[in-house]
């Protein structure tokens, strides 16, 4: 069976690894450290000679003391790690939504990349790479042996660089030599659609791009469904790992008038924050429904959160994952970056998500295909080794099924929300009574 993974050249994967919320605060100083962890300190050194003197191969110092780094931080949480200076590199990268690249999203398959598809007016589509396409080779290189992450690395690069690709088409008796130069390549961070009445919105992480696209992809739907016949917006959250914790309380913001988004607290008051929502909503106060699963993470639970204690969505769908830390990024200069968990968030009505994740409003169970059916497919931070405790020591854990099929006709939740809002089907939760917010 065929791996799937959605990669945008140039190494923007923002696949559930990329569960990230940063935060710009200040970090709160350290007591000095006392001598007993100066002589602890002592034994690392000492540890270290020795392994580099005596291990049967010999090792790399720079690896050796990135893994040590790493596990100290892998003790502490599943979220906490270092970057080396590639590393991070590849975080504001894919922070930033833009790169230079081809502008295609591939796969892996019999050991060859597949392009899924080329994206529009970008340099691969224009040199006529096509969806179905098998790379062979990148510059002359065997793709076989390679992973899919090593593939991309190779067909990264500068802007206005060329590379060779090798495909292989159906139809074709030979193989194919396209030249593609690359340029810079701006990441969809929200993709939407009218049906019919209704506008479909789904963000696809939380990148620097993402409120001005959303802003964007609502007026165009207005625009072309029409202002009087809109019945309202459906926010997709599901399969969203989250990103930048700003662009979360934008794109809360951007449904709400007024009130608390989220909060975050730390270690120390000095360090806990207060976001709220400012006058003006850009749907006009139209109805709206999220969508959520366990694929829904971080900065996604961020947004389902303040609009579901607001009253100002209903959520559909099954328990999000639950990622309730914030994670700020500190600059090591040429030595990288340090990503270290500093706070955990709360929705309005100040309940931490923690280990237990987002509730929806009502309960609607993705139909899995039988080529899936017992594979794991659920994810949930309550899950994961070492996570920091919450919510979850009163509940049953955090996490759902993370899958939504390509097919929208097999879509069980998307069809369940629209027919909510034609009126096809009724529940209480919707539509949302304001009146009954939860106080934050």
């Amino acid at each position: 069976m065929m791996r799937k993974f959605s990669l945008l050249f140039a190494g923007a994967l923002m696949g559930a690894a990329s569960m990230l919320a940063f935060s710009g605060h200040g970090l709160i100083s350290a007591n000095a450290a006392g001598s007993d962890t100066y002589k602890q300190l002592a034994i690392f050194g000492d540890v270290f000679e020795r392994v580099r003197a005596n291990y049967v191969e010999q090792p790399s110092d720079k690896k050796l003391i990135e893994s040590a780094i790493n596990g100290m931080l892998a003790s502490l949480d599943p979220h906490s790690s270092y970057m080396n200076a590639e590393d991070a590199a590849d975080m504001r990268t894919q922070t930033k939504g833009e790169f230079g690249g081809l502008g295609i999203e591939v796969t892996m398959e019999d050991e060859l990349v597949k392009v899924i598809t080329p994206m529009f007016g970008t340099p691969a589509e224009k040199a006529g790479v096509l969806a179905g396409d098998l790379i062979s080779k990148i510059d002359g290189e065997e793709v076989r042996g390679l992973t899919l992450q090593d593939a991309v690395d190779k067909m990264r690069g500068a802007v206005n660089t060329p590379i060779k690709l090798t495909i292989l088409r159906k139809g074709a008796d030979k193989p194919i030599d396209i030249t593609v130069v690359r340029d810079i390549i701006k990441v969809q961070a929200v993709r939407y659609h009218a049906e019919n009445d209704i506008g479909y919105l789904r963000v696809i992480s939380f990148t620097e791009q993402t409120f001005d696209d959303l802003q964007q992809a609502i007026d165009k739907l207005t625009e072309e469904i029409g202002k009087d016949k809109l019945k309202g917006f459906i926010l997709d959250l599901r399969l969203n790992p989250g990103g930048l914790l700003d662009q979360a309380i934008n794109v809360s913001d951007a449904f709400l008038d007024k009130g608390l988004i989220v909060s975050t607290r730390g270690r120390d008051d000095r360090d806990s924050r207060r976001y709220s929502a400012r006058p003006g909503d850009l749907t006009g106060g139209k109805p709206l429904v999220v969508l959520i699963n366990g694929g829904s993470a971080s900065a996604s639970e961020i947004v389902a959160g303040a609009l579901q204690d607001h009253r100002r969505a209903t959520v559909i769908g099954t328990q999000s994952f639950g990622k309730g830390s914030v994670q700020t990024i500190i600059p090591l200069g040429e030595n990288g970056a340090l990503r270290l968990t500093t706070a955990l968030y709360y929705t309005p009505a100040g309940i931490s998500i923690q280990g237990k994740g987002i509730t929806p409003d009502i309960k609607v169970n993705q139909t899995i295909p039988e080529e899936l059916l017992g594979r794991d497919l659920t994810r949930g931070e309550s899950d994961l080794r070492g996570h920091i405790p919450g919510a979850e020591e009163d509940s049953k854990g955090s996490g759902s099924i993370a899958y939504v099929p390509q097919d929208a006709d097999k879509d069980d939740q998307l069809k369940f929300a629209l027919a909510l809002m034609r009126g096809e089907k009724s529940d209480p939760s919707y539509p949302p009574d304001p009146a009954k917010a939860l106080p934050n």
